[in-house]
């Protein structure tokens, strides 16, 4: 049987069946054994914890990485804040600017819900 066009043409042959049935010989078959790509799950220990650190000038630095390891005793973040001084002070030493005094932390996360009105 010979396929045709409207106008009586030959019809190309990428519309033809091939000789592997209704797939083109280059489309790859479906193979059930490829799974699809998964999402990365996070790991459920944190090596880091991220603070926004406030200084006494206003000004503000984000996602402060503290290890969490130092975290969770009965101090609370307390010793963050002294995590976070040390490392002020290394770059303050590193850049030749003096270290600025640190008014408060908060861990970094997800915005604050906004309320309802």
């Amino acid at each position: 049987m010979v396929y045709a066009t409207r106008d009586n043409r030959p019809a190309p042959a990428r519309y033809l069946r091939s000789a592997l049935g209704s797939r083109s010989p280059r489309r790859r078959p479906f193979r059930k054994d490829i799974a699809m790509a998964r999402k990365k799950s996070k790991p459920l220990d944190a090596e880091f914890v991220m603070f926004d650190v406030f200084y006494s000038d206003g000004s503000r630095t984000s996602n402060r990485r503290v290890p969490s390891a130092m975290l969770g005793g009965l101090d609370g973040d307390e010793p963050a804040r002294d995590a976070i001084g040390e490392q002020d002070r290394l770059i303050a030493e590193k850049s030749g600017r003096p270290a600025l005094e640190i008014a408060s932390i908060a861990r970094s996360g997800k915005a604050a819900p906004k309320p309802a009105r």
